[in-house]
Parts: structure tokens; sequence; C-alpha cells
């Protein structure tokens, strides 16, 4: 599989607990202005697919795209749809692909969702966060429960598949103001629904007010009540957990999300934006052994040419600051801050944090073939496992269960107690 994600980095406004590459300016040089972004854009995808080409890399029609942010739909909703058409044109989609962008309710209306609609776009997820108003303002959230309504009819009318998002843990929200944000998500009749506890980062609004004082920190047994009182409702509603943060009816899950957390290839495109490739051949070119960016950022279009030595993983990042990123582009520079090699050891380990997230389960198998892959195993002649038997420990405290298929699955406490279990299984695991 082979996805697309395009990061919008424009806001309205910045909100209080906000630590995305954001900004509020219209323009931020370089060609980086809301009103020329979607080119910009198309430009790296040029360059990026030209990239791909000098590698070796032939990926398979996009299964998804996702525009991210930010606030995709800040931008007028022509210039989402040239950015989906360029995809089509440079890369292919596969006819049955999820076309996705997150919205801001106070940036669309039925016109807007209309024209995405006709441009290819298949589902929109709105950004909700809370029902209640008190919390929306301590969250610095401007639109009103009205707005995520309409957004959902419009997108009903359209044809389009919705999905909310919501955020607990805010402070100053109690446990019935955050029943009333999921019943009312409820209500609003999405077959998608992804619930986040709050994070605070320290240089944020939130933060900086946290630390003063004049904000509660938030409290982990609230947001553990809090998630168990979601889980419960959603439920009871029809919708399944499929991921430790994500809850859908069947046939409803993100795409897109799933496979990030099926370590599937995908292009990101924009400032800040990652890559991730499972294979990419390197060839025995000085400036492309090391698949890094040059000084000063950005990486040559044509970098690479020659007899392919070995294979590995990939990981890249754009560079985050917009004006810096449109400059690499005008240089016909793929506009990458840095890349990295996912080594065997590194997969390993992605693979069982993002397996034990998901209701489908961690593959055991696939993790055995993945340690001897990492040359884990004690001597050349040996193969190194992990059996159910020792994870018997983490079954007894009801933190997994375990399939007839070897399928290792979180219990409600295990997705609680995540990052526990994580880190208990790298322990058997030896990494």
């Amino acid at each position: 599989m082979f996805e697309v994600y395009i990061h919008v980095p424009f806001c309205l406004r910045r909100c209080g607990y906000c630590d995305f590459n954001t900004y509020t300016a219209t323009d931020l040089g370089a060609g980086a202005s809301r009103g020329n972004y979607a080119n910009m854009v198309i430009r790296e995808m040029a360059l990026t697919k030209q990239w791909q080409l000098d590698h070796g890399i032939e990926e398979p029609p996009v299964s998804t795209v996702f525009f991210g942010g930010g606030t995709p739909t800040i931008l007028a909703a022509r210039d989402l749809v040239a950015m989906l058409d360029a995809i089509r044109k440079i890369w292919s989609i596969a006819p049955d692909a999820e076309i996705t962008t997150e919205a801001n309710p106070d940036t669309v209306n039925e016109y807007y969702i209309n024209e995405l609609a006709a441009g290819g776009f298949t589902r929109v997820s709105f950004g909700m966060q809370s029902a209640v108003p008190h919390v929306l303002k301590t969250l610095d959230r401007t639109h009103t429960p009205a707005n995520v309504a309409a957004g959902v009819n419009a997108a009903n009318k359209a044809g389009l598949r919705s999905s909310v998002d919501l955020i607990y843990g805010a402070p100053g929200e109690s446990l019935d103001d955050w029943r009333t944000s999921v019943t009312t998500a409820i209500d609003l009749g999405v077959n998608h629904i992804s619930a986040y506890a709050l994070t605070v980062e320290p240089t944020t609004k939130m933060g900086r007010q946290i630390a003063a004082g004049t904000l509660p920190k938030p409290n982990d047994d609230d947001e553990a009540a809090k998630y168990e009182i979601a889980d419960d409702l959603f439920a009871a509603a029809g919708l399944e957990w499929y991921e430790v943060s994500n809850w859908a009816r069947p046939g409803y899950e993100s795409q897109h999300n799933l496979g990030y957390w099926r370590n599937v290839d995908w292009a990101g495109l924009g400032p800040g934006a990652h890559s991730h490739y499972n294979a990419v051949t390197e060839a025995d070119h000085p400036q492309s052994a090391s698949l890094t960016a040059p000084a000063g950022g950005g990486c040559p279009a044509d970098a690479g040419l020659g007899v392919v030595s070995v294979s590995h993983g990939l990981r890249s990042w754009d560079i985050a600051h917009p004006r810096l990123w449109g400059t690499a582009i005008n240089e016909n520079r793929v506009p990458w801050a840095d890349s990295e090699t996912i080594t065997p050891e590194e997969n390993l380990e992605e693979l069982i944090m993002l397996g034990l997230r998901l209701h489908e389960g961690l593959d055991l198998d696939r993790i055995n073939r993945a340690i001897n892959d990492a040359g884990m195993s004690s001597t050349p002649q040996t193969l190194r496992t992990v059996s159910v038997d020792q994870l018997a420990p983490m079954i007894s405290e009801g933190l997994i269960t375990v399939s007839d298929n070897h399928r290792v699955v979180p219990t409600r406490r295990g997705r609680l107690l995540n990052d526990s279990v994580i880190e208990q299984f790298f322990d058997f695991v030896g990494v």
C-alpha cells in the first residue's frame, strides 16, 4: 500500500494546547502563502516522485489521501481539489481510495462540502473537541456544537463519510461534561469517532498557564475514568474500538490511519511532514549513500542514480518552517530537513509499538520473524522466539489476550496502560 499525507500549516488562530507546526500568518515567504500553497505542494509532489524513481521505488496507486494541519479547510476547496488532482496525475489513485480532509467547523459550509465531494473527496474529519462551551473556551476553540452538526449534515447530504475528533482531560472538564460531549458526538450519527487524551506541552500557552498555576494540570486518573466512559458509551452505540483512541462501526475505520499503524509506505508533503518507506534501494552514489539531506536542507531531486547495492527502510521529514521549505522547492530540491535509515531493530520496535495499539492485534509470528531478521538470535543456529507461555504474566494481569492465530490484543486495561504493555513486550523481545 502507498498513502499520501498533505500538511496544511495555516490556522485562523493558534489554540492554547496546540503544539503542531502551524502558523496564523497568510504569507510566510518563498511562495508559502495561503493563496499559493497548493501550487507549492504540487511542485513538491513532482520532486518526490522523481526521487522515488531515482531510488527504484515504484509504488502502487495511492490507497488513501489525508489532508491534515493546521486547518486544511482554511484553503479554498478548489485548492484541495487541485492537490488531489495532481496526486491522481503523478501517482494515480486507486478506484476505492479513501480521501479525507480534516475540517474546522468554522471554515466549511454546504457549498464548500459539495465542492469537495465533486472533486473526489470521500470523507471529512471534523475537529469537534467538546460539546461543552466552557471546555471549548479553555481549549481556545471558537466553533459551536451547532457548527459541527451543520458540517456533518452537509457531508451526509453530499454523500461523504464523517468523523469527529474529541479531546478529554481539559482543565475544568467534569465527568458529566465529558459524558455530554460523548453523547452529543454519538447523537450526530457519525460512524467514526476519535477521542484523544489532552497532552500539554510546556511551550504552549496552556502549558505556561499550568506552570503558572492558573490552570490545573490534567490528572491521569481523571483521564482514565473518561476513557472508560467513552469506551462504554461508544460500545453501547455500536462503535467498536479498532485502535486505542479510535472507534468506528465495522467497515468505517480510517484506512489512512490504519496504514500508519500497519507500517505501510507513505509520502508526507508540506512543512514538517514525515515520509516512510519500507524498502529503499541505496545506490553507489556518494550523495545518496546516506540518503540524508545536504547542508542547508533539501535533497536534490536527481540524486541517487546508480547500481543498487542494499535495501533498507527510510524515514524522512520535511523542513518545518514554510519559508525554508518553499525555498528548497524553488531550488528544485526535495524539501527534506533530514532522513534516517530504519534499522531492523528499529523496525521491530515499531512493529511492536504499533501492533499493540490495534484491535486486530500484534502478529506474534511476524514479530518472531522480525526478531530473527534483526539478528537477535542467541546463536546463528538458534531461532529466538517469543512464545505464548512467556506472555502468561501479562495475560494473568489482564493486560492482553492472545488469539488462536497468535495475535496479541490489548484488553481495556492494557489500552489504559499501553506504554507499560509495550515496555514489558520489549523486555520479552530484548530490545
